[in-house]
C-alpha cells in the first residue's frame, strides 16, 4: 500500500500544499488539523499539488473544492497542479453535481378538525377490519358445525390445558387475596355498627356475582389473551400463516376457533375455582378478625346467599372468554412485519380485554337489575 501523507511548504508568502499517495475519506480530518493550524493571514497564494497523488475519492475531492472556495472569499489566490485526468474528473463532478441545502419545507400546522377526521377514519377502518374478521369466524364456526368431526378436540383440550389448567394457580392466589382484603377492609366498618355477621351477605353477594369473574377475566387477558397475540403475531411475522393457506389450511379453523372454544369452555371453571378461593378468603380474615367460625359463616352464606348469584358469575364467563380471546386474536392478525408491531398489539389487546371486559360486565349489571333479578 502506498504511503499518503501532506507535505507544507511556506516559502516568501507562498505556501505549497503537496499530496502524495491516496487521499481518501479516511485522511481528511488529519490534513484539515494540518491546514488549519497555518496561518493564512500573511499568505498570498496557495498551490495545491497533486502531482504526486495517486487516487482522490469524493469526500476528499468535497474538501478540495471547499478549501478553495475559503481561499478565494479571503482574497487568496490558488492553482492546482494536477497531470491525472482522473483526478482532474473527480474535482469537476463535485463542483459540477454539488448542490447548496435549501431551507426545510415548513409543514403546515394541522387543524382540529383535521385530527379529528383521521383519527375518526382511522377508528372507523379498524372497526370494519374487526367486523370482517368476527364474520370470517361465525362462517368458518359454522361450516365446522355441519359435521362432528370437524371439531378438532386435540386443538381444544392443548388450549384449555395452556389458559385454564395452568393459570389455575395464579388465578386461585390472586382471589384469595382479594377476598381477604375485602373482608378485612369491610370487617372495620362492620364492628363499629356491631354487625360482624353481614359481612358473610356481603362477601357472598359481591364474590359470587362480580369480583370474582371480573378478576378471572382481567387476569386470563393479561395471561391467554396476551399469549394468543403474540403467538399469532409471531406466526404471521415468520409466514406461517401463509404457509398454511398455501398448503389448503384455513389458519380461522386451526388457530382462531380451538382457542376460542377452549376459553369459552375454561373460563366458567376458573370462575368457580375463583368462587371458592375468594370466598376462602374472606372466611379466614371473619373467622380471625370478627370471631365468626368457618360453621357459622357456611350456615349464614346458605341462608343468605341464593343461588342465583352463583349462576350469574358463571354464566358471565363465556361472554367475558369470547371477548378476551376474539380481540386477542384479532390483535395477532393485525401484526405488521416488525418485532415492534408484536408489543405494540400485544399492549393493545389487554387493555382492549380488559375495557371489554368491564362494559360487558356493566351492561350486564344494568340489564340484571332492571330484570330484578
Amino acid at each position: 500500500m502506498t504511503a499518503s501523507f501532506l507535505t507544507i511548504n511556506n516559502v516568501n508568502k507562498k505556501l505549497t500544499l503537496n499530496f502524495s499517495g491516496e487521499f481518501t475519506v479516511y485522511l481528511v480530518t488529519k490534513y484539515h488539523k494540518q491546514i488549519e493550524s497555518i496561518n493564512l493571514s500573511k499568505i498570498e497564494s496557495v498551490s495545491i499539488d497533486f502531482s504526486e497523488l495517486e487516487l482522490l475519492d469524493t469526500a476528499a475531492a468535497i474538501f478540495i473544492n471547499t478549501l478553495q472556495k475559503n481561499l478565494q472569499s479571503k482574497n487568496i489566490q490558488n492553482s492546482l497542479i494536477c497531470h491525472k485526468q482522473e483526478i482532474v474528473e473527480s474535482l469537476e463532478l463535485v463542483k459540477k453535481e454539488k448542490q447548496v441545502a435549501g431551507k426545510i419545507p415548513h409543514t403546515p400546522k394541522q387543524s382540529y378538525l383535521e385530527i379529528i377526521g383521521k383519527v375518526t377514519h382511522k377508528n372507523y377502518m379498524e372497526l370494519l377490519y374487526f367486523l370482517s374478521f368476527l364474520g370470517e369466524m361465525f362462517h368458518t364456526h359454522a361450516q365446522s358445525l355441519k359435521s362432528f368431526k370437524d371439531i378438532r378436540f386435540k386443538e381444544i383440550a392443548f388450549e384449555m390445558n395452556e389458559s385454564a389448567i395452568k393459570a389455575l394457580g395464579i388465578i386461585a392466589l390472586t382471589s384469595f387475596l382479594i377476598g381477604l382484603v375485602v373482608a378485612y377492609q369491610s370487617a372495620y366498618q362492620l364492628k363499629l355498627y356491631g354487625a360482624n355477621i353481614f359481612i358473610v351477605d356481603m362477601l357472598g353477594i359481591s364474590i359470587l356475582r362480580e369480583l370474582a369473574p371480573l378478576i378471572t377475566a382481567i387476569v386470563v387477558a393479561g395471561r391467554s389473551g396476551s399469549a394468543f397475540t403474540a403467538q399469532i403475531g409471531a406466526m404471521k411475522i415468520t409466514q406461517e400463516l401463509d404457509a398454511m393457506r398455501t398448503m389448503g389450511f384455513d389458519p380461522y379453523a386451526f388457530l382462531v376457533l380451538p382457542r376460542i372454544l377452549a376459553l369459552m369452555i375454561a373460563m366458567p371453571i376458573l370462575i368457580f375455582v375463583s368462587d371458592i378461593m375468594g370466598v376462602l378468603g374472606g372466611m379466614l380474615v371473619a373467622n380471625l378478625d370478627l370471631q365468626i367460625t368457618p360453621e357459622l359463616f357456611l350456615d349464614r352464606f346458605q341462608d343468605v346467599v341464593a343461588a342465583k348469584h352463583f349462576f350469574i358469575g358463571i354464566a358471565k364467563g363465556p361472554f367475558f372468554a369470547f371477548l378476551i380471546a376474539t380481540i386477542g386474536i384479532y390483535r395477532g392478525l393485525m401484526v405488521k412485519d416488525d418485532t415492534q408491531s408484536i408489543g405494540f398489539n400485544t399492549t393493545k389487546s389487554v387493555v382492549e380485554s380488559i375495557f371489554a371486559v368491564i362494559v360487558c360486565d356493566a351492561i350486564f349489571s344494568i340489564a340484571f337489575t332492571n330484570l330484578k333479578i
